[in-house]
């Protein structure tokens, strides 16, 4: 497997960019750059680009609504020429509470988007002229606008004809699409051993629709790691429960929660129900106790080493080739050459 983590910063991301430095030479292979919301990840990975030399640089993830394909093209090329060959574009349809309270655009048909986003990407990339019918249809049609809209290709030559283009993807619909057309699939709060039961048949599906040109699915996942004998080693689970409480009760509304979704597609739909009632109520530290832990230690890497190992080869069972890891320690660096020496 490839190590890969997640860009985590508090505040000011220069300098938790400034730290990959290090996480590069320890063996670090791909960092992920979030945006969500926050500061927009193309920056922070040009900035990545001009400091590192051999990690790639990957956003996870852009979402296909804020951005005109064209959009997406261009900063796709762009990373990639500043990295020299070294930009990983994540994509995907974030949420409604996102795309129309932030951006203020209509949620509307994420996954057909999302198929047309990519098909429009490799297009630009491969320097064709941008001519596509569909959700997004280019040029604009006469009718339309001024009608003055023609056929465009790249202005400039990208570094690679091809980006690797990565899908986050829950849902069983847009896991399939994702096994179908993707270079990389990114799942969140993974637990690998239920993993099969949850998303099997839909990445079945879509993997009998794949290209051979494409090769196999990329799957890039995992969690928080510390390696270390007793309960205070163990204790740093519960830094991580308010994201998962986050994710399960509060990254949505009620009834519309991918994440919620999940939790009880993994048998924790008692707990789902509870955790989304806490923590819309604003009981945020009620809901994140309730989060068992049961999934908190399968979807990370704390304990000692013969139980990281065993979790570590958990996720190699379930397909990932990306782990993906946050180190709960006072040397990272050190942990990420450890995890790179087990799994390498």
């Amino acid at each position: 497997m490839k190590l890969s983590m997640p860009l985590m910063y508090d505040g000011n991301p220069r300098q938790a960019a400034d730290q990959i430095i290090g996480l590069e030479k320890a063996g670090l292979d791909l960092v992920w750059v979030a945006e969500a919301y926050g500061f927009d990840s193309p920056t922070l990975m040009g900035y990545l680009a001009a400091k590192t030399e051999t990690i790639e640089i990957g956003a996870g993830i852009l979402n296909v609504f804020s951005r005109t394909p064209g959009a997406l093209l261009q900063t796709a090329a762009g990373l990639d020429n500043v990295s020299g060959g070294r930009a990983v574009i994540g994509l995907g349809a974030s949420g409604p509470q996102v795309i129309e309270g932030f951006h203020g655009l209509p949620y509307e048909k994420p996954l057909g988007r999302t198929r047309e986003v990519i098909e429009i990407l490799r297009m630009g990339l491969r320097r064709e002229p941008l001519v596509h019918e569909g959700i997004v249809t280019l040029p604009l049609p006469a009718d339309q606008g001024l009608g003055l809209g023609k056929p465009l290709k790249l202005l400039t030559r990208p570094e690679r004809s091809s980006i690797p283009l990565w899908v986050a993807a829950l849902g069983d619909r847009n896991v399939q699409m994702t096994a179908e057309v993707a270079d990389g699939w990114l799942p969140h709060l993974f637990y690998p051993e239920k993993a099969g039961a949850v998303w099997g048949e839909a990445l079945a599906k879509g993997a009998a629709k794949r290209s051979a040109d494409l090769g196999p699915l990329e799957i890039s996942a995992g969690g928080m790691v510390a390696v270390g004998e007793g309960p205070e080693t163990k204790a740093l689970l519960d830094f991580v429960r308010p994201m998962y409480a986050l994710y399960v009760g509060g990254m949505g509304a009620r009834g519309k929660n991918f994440y919620n979704d999940l939790a009880c597609q993994y048998g924790y739909e008692k707990e789902a129900k509870e955790i989304q009632d806490l923590y819309l109520d604003g009981k945020k530290k009620e809901a994140e106790a309730l989060v068992p832990m049961e999934w908190l230690e399968a979807g990370n890497f704390v304990g000692p080493e013969s139980y990281v190992k065993e979790r570590l080869a958990a996720f190699a069972e379930a397909g990932v080739t990306t782990l993906s890891v946050v180190p709960a320690t006072a040397d990272p660096a050190a942990t990420i050459a450890q995890v790179k020496e087990w799994v390498s």
